[in-house]
């Protein structure tokens, strides 16, 4: 650890080629951000009322499960911890133990999203008129709405009541309202407020056609580019799916987890529930640096390698059951023009496997055209796209005979050990200015 003290490292910079953009780069230089400001808008989602009938559209569309989780309190301070040990070089964790992930399997399980499909992807817009008035029936006012996107109020304070004896074409209108207000508020949270793009709107003209898009990739894709945004050093916000994020961290980390509901009414899908209601144990007054500290001195015993290893599957619904193999795919992850690599071979521990010395990690251009009006993006994601196609044979194995001491190793000399200073930077210059006095 003396070694580490004054290099955290990467002491090989091959992997962690971005360092000096990192967040943990300015955090050892004295340059405390604090917590992140997280942005998720699941708090008025159960003041939607749905009848029947959309309830029953909205499960043809893939959102069954999403529909039930509740909104569950954020811990700011666990999520910005985190975010300061994500890489977006390798779109994993870099904790003490190695690598670690969300992966489709942790979608899959936390979220019942679909994690196979189509890919979500589509036509952007740079106005709202037009679109609405297609999907919802309906033109917001100017205040409504700013660029391709609209204001979730909007769409609460119009589609939340959808009357009882509405003819169907009015009950479509008002279920493709509440489903961009359900991704708008959760797995596809933005952090320029209370607002949605109204670009997923085409995707839920067909429902049934909807429940065939990979809804659960597009997330998990829209996550790794929010926690690689929020991983440098510029920036104070995060968005997407904090839900899972928090989730994912509570099942695997015994790092700020809240007492477990044994409450058997929580032991159901999706596993989000097992982490509903009101948690006791010591949770407050814990801020960043004690989440950190906690973080930079994680041990193996701390870590749930495979926290879903006794669920039965009897508790899985069939199509997400036969598709948690994809948690293995080394491919593409798609949400419009957010084209993320997903990279299971760097976290083969979390599906029960050896762990060797990973891939190279191949750069590839994060594309971010932003919104550009009628443009089709398929046309601009071909590489991609094949990758996502062949997602089913791009899925990663082992051999038997794999070391793990050597892929340790490796990982230390490609890491970064700490992120918070052993001793406080300003101890340290008040140390050398003790010595250079006479």
């Amino acid at each position: 650890m003396d070694f580490y003290a004054t290099n955290p490292g990467p002491i090989d910079d091959s992997v962690l080629y971005d360092q000096e953009k990192h967040v943990s780069s300015a955090i050892w230089e004295g340059q405390e951000r604090g917590a992140l400001r997280c942005h998720e808008h699941t708090s008025k989602l159960d003041q939607w009322a749905l009848t029947s009938k959309q309830i029953e559209l909205v499960k043809r569309a893939g959102f069954g499960y999403l529909r039930l989780i509740p909104a569950i309190s954020l811990d700011n301070p666990l999520i910005s911890a985190l975010v300061e040990r994500w890489r977006r070089e390798t779109n994993t964790f870099h904790f003490t133990v190695g690598e670690m992930s969300i992966t489709l399997e942790d979608v899959g399980y936390l979220l019942g999203l679909p994690i196979d499909g189509e890919p979500v992807i589509g036509v952007t817009y740079t106005t709202c008129d037009a679109v609405c008035m297609k999907f919802l029936g309906r033109i917001p006012d100017s205040g409504s709405t700013s660029g391709g996107m609209v204001k979730l109020s909007w769409l609460k304070e119009t589609f939340s009541r959808c009357p009882f004896d509405a003819p169907i074409e009015e009950i479509e209108r008002h279920t493709r309202a509440y489903l961009l207000y359900l991704v708008g508020s959760t797995v596809f949270s933005t952090t320029t407020g209370n607002k949605v793009p109204v670009m997923y709107l085409p995707l839920f003209e067909n429902f049934d056609r909807a429940g065939r898009y990979a809804w659960g990739a597009a997330a998990l894709s829209f996550l790794y580019r929010a926690l690689g945004n929020a991983s440098l050093r510029s920036q104070s916000t995060i968005s997407g799916s904090l839900t899972l994020l928090q989730c994912w961290s509570y099942f695997r980390l015994n790092i700020g987890r809240p007492r477990l509901n044994h409450d058997p009414i929580h032991d159901r899908f999706p596993f989000v529930f097992r982490w509903k209601g009101k948690h006791t144990g010591p949770s407050t007054n814990r801020d960043v640096t004690f989440y950190r500290k906690a973080l930079d001195s994680l041990k193996p015993s701390e870590v749930e390698w495979c926290p879903y290893r006794n669920i039965s599957d009897a508790l899985l619904p069939e199509d997400i059951r036969d598709n948690l193999i994809l948690g293995r795919s080394n491919t593409m992850l798609i949400c419009f023009d957010k084209a993320e690599r997903h990279l299971p071979d760097r976290c083969l521990r979390q599906f029960g496997l050896r762990q060797p010395i990973p891939l190279d990690v191949q750069q590839w251009e994060r594309k971010s055209r932003g919104v550009d009006g009628g443009v089709d993006l398929s046309g601009k994601m071909e590489t991609e796209l094949s990758e996502w196609s062949d997602r089913h044979l791009r899925v990663v194995d082992v051999d038997d005979d794999v070391e793990e001491s050597q892929y340790l190793h490796w990982f230390l000399k490609i890491t970064r050990k700490l992120v918070g200073r052993p001793v406080p930077i300003s101890s340290e210059f008040q140390r050398m200015w003790l010595g250079m006095l006479p």
